[in-house]
């Protein structure tokens, strides 16, 4: 299963999930009806059985109550939840991981992670550990990767091997990676809806039971009837958890040995787990509403396993190892230590980064071949969402090969932002000048950037966008004041020349997407297009953009782009007017609002594109910087991943 495919999974499973949503709001409303019906029938006509349960605008007045009370509890939780994964972790106990640790095991645990997003394609998420449980288990949590975190539990961090914890990480980017993590966080909310008339039972039963008052006779049977109601919701949310989690907790141990091509690193990690007699418990009360969310079942084994949100352990193991005999060895965790403490600030509210629409495409050269790489377009299209060992070594070589201060700097707030300013720094010495009197305002930056500078001259064109990348976890540390200050003068560097390159519109583009949700949590685009014929205008600007950079030949353009636009399976009737764009009618202000309207099309729309865009990149045989870094820029732009050309 591509990205594609998992995202139109994923919306099967949404559509699912609402089924049993309206299913659970129908059982709750029929019990709460039931329960008025006999609290205001007179107790004379209930004996005698001289009464009707029938009283249709009863239950219309009850039916509105009772969703008053679901839409609004999920509604609340949903709003509660819209800052994205952060949110979730924090609930659990969560402490985010500061970057620069010199804790081994963190350190660990931070390089599994970058070196997974780096071969993703996708920003470093936030890194949590749930400090106060002891056993093994992680999660991934958020709507997109660029609100993403993922956590793991102390017993993790601390228990597992290196190869152990690479199989439970890759298992929780596949969540990451394929939609998963979306339709987990709206599962919180709708759940946390059918489950709010059994939260206001609970209060009312500790109201009545606190004052020890005979007249709240009443008020404690209501209480009690909710509370009792409440299970309805229970029942439903656990039964819509499991129906929704099982199968896909399967699909994601499948992932995650593709990415890693080690079984036996997730095998033994989950031998771990069945080994301790906790197995992957958690102490926090919130563990029931995110259970879903877990590497294993965060509330013990059940007897109904049917309606448990994992498939049993046994079945787990014995998919990837069929020879297990069922038998678990014993596991003893390390002790945990109460004196552990992670450092970490919350990130603040911030400005948004403007974009300079208005500046040109810069006329300059392209990629030396020295930063040509082979490309084969039906297997990169395949590999979207999906990366494998491949990429997965290519990103630990990558990471091993930077230079340790560059490196150092992209994990601290303030470095970070030297580094994106030196990597914005002009090859021109006039304008490289001019930009760095505009820093002058910011006299504590220049001694740092003038030391990262000359290290980004040897660096490969290859690392600076991961290198960006592995920044972000930094920059979402910044303080309101600091950001606002980073945003303006990014915006005075890219400026500087009059004019914006295809690496400075990327590093822009990757900036606003994945901080500006952060920061300032937005709405996502909405799917509005769902036929290729009202988008041919913008997939024409982006295939000749592509196809004017990876060649200088006038025909070797127009058989680059022909060769992509035969991908797009138009009619002969679309396809007679759709031809090469001239350089000048396909410059950077074109592409971004192509881009934006691209971003509505539909997930197989965005794949026809996408193929569309990467045979056109491929008809040479070879993929240019240049090339590279706009292509990266669409598929962020639509919500995908191009995993790295290595």
């Amino acid at each position: 299963m591509d990205f594609f495919e998992h995202q139109e999974h994923a919306q099967r499973n949404t559509r699912w999930l609402l089924g049993y949503f309206a299913l659970a709001v129908i059982g709750i409303v029929l019990a709460v009806y039931a329960v008025v019906v006999v609290a205001v029938t007179p107790s004379q006509q209930l004996l005698d059985g001289r009464f009707s349960f029938w009283n249709p605008a009863l239950l219309v007045w009850v039916a509105l109550g009772a969703l008053v009370f679901i839409l609004g509890g999920s509604l609340y939780k949903i709003s509660e939840l819209a800052q994205g994964g952060r949110v979730v972790a924090l609930s659990l106990g969560g402490q985010s991981l500061n970057p620069q640790t010199t804790d081994p095991d963190e350190r660990r645990l931070l390089n599994v992670v970058e070196e997974m997003a780096i071969a993703s394609g996708i920003p470093v998420p936030d890194v949590f550990v749930l400090r106060n449980e002891p056993g093994i288990n992680a999660f991934a949590a958020g709507y997109s990767p660029s609100d993403a975190v993922i956590g793991v539990t102390w017993g993790c961090l601390k228990s597992l091997t290196r190869d152990e914890l690479q199989g439970v990480i890759a298992h929780e980017f596949s969540h990451l990676l394929n939609g998963d993590m979306k339709l987990n966080m709206r599962l919180i909310g709708l759940v946390f809806g059918i489950l709010s008339l059994s939260i206001i039972g609970r209060l009312l039963l500790r109201v009545a039971g606190d004052s020890g008052s005979r007249k709240n006779g009443p008020l404690l049977l209501l209480g009690l009837a909710l509370f009792l109601i409440g299970w309805i919701g229970m029942f439903f949310g656990q039964l819509i958890k499991s129906a929704i989690a099982r199968q896909r907790e399967f699909l994601a141990d499948a992932a995650a040995i593709q990415f890693t091509r080690q079984p036996d690193g997730l095998r033994k990690a989950l031998l771990k787990i069945g080994g301790l007699a906790q197995q992957a418990r958690l102490e926090t009360p919130h563990a029931q509403e995110a259970s879903h969310l877990f590497f294993g079942n965060a509330m013990g084994d059940s007897w109904i396993h049917w309606m448990a949100t994992h498939p049993p352990l046994k079945e787990r193991v014995r998919r990837l190892d069929p020879s297990f005999d069922g038998t678990f060895p014993p596991f003893q965790l390390p002790s945990l230590s109460a004196t552990a403490a992670l450092a970490g600030g919350a990130p603040a509210a911030s400005a948004t980064i403007p974009l300079p629409l208005g500046l040109k495409l810069a006329a300059k050269p392209l990629a030396s071949p020295h930063f040509a790489k082979a490309l084969e377009a039906a297997t990169a299209v395949a590999a979207l969402g999906n990366p494998g060992a491949k990429q997965l070594s290519y990103s630990s070589s990558l990471l091993a090969a930077l230079p340790p201060i560059l490196v150092q700097a992209a994990r601290e707030p303030y470095d970070a932002c030297a580094l994106i300013y030196a990597l914005l720094l002009s090859s021109d010495e006039s304008i490289r000048a001019a930009q760095l009197q505009m820093i002058e305002t910011q006299t504590t930056f220049q001694s740092r950037i003038l030391q990262i500078y000359p290290l980004l001259q040897n660096l490969e064109a290859r690392s600076k966008l991961p290198l960006i990348e592995l920044s972000l976890p930094a920059l979402r540390r910044l303080a309101t004041a600091q950001y606002q200050q980073f945003s303006q003068m990014l915006q005075q560097l890219i400026e500087a020349d009059q004019q914006i390159d295809l690496f400075e519109y990327t590093l822009q583009k990757i900036l606003r997407r994945h901080l500006e949700p952060y920061y300032r949590p937005i709405r996502p685009p909405v799917v509005q297009y769902y036929k290729l014929t009202a988008l041919l205008p913008e997939i024409s600007v982006l295939l000749s953009a592509l196809a004017h950079l990876g060649h200088s030949d006038e025909a070797q353009k127009k058989a680059a782009y022909l060769l992509g636009a035969q991908k797009l399976d138009l009619s002969s009737k679309d396809a007679a007017g759709f031809s090469l764009r001239k350089f000048e009618e396909c410059n950077l202000p074109q592409i971004d609002a192509a881009l934006d309207h691209l971003a509505q099309a539909s997930a197989p729309l965005k794949r026809r594109m996408l193929n569309a865009a990467v045979h056109t990149v491929a008809a040479d045989g070879v993929i240019q910087s240049k090339e590279a870094e706009l292509l990266r820029a669409m598929a962020d732009a639509l919500g995908c991943r191009v995993n790295p050309v290595n």
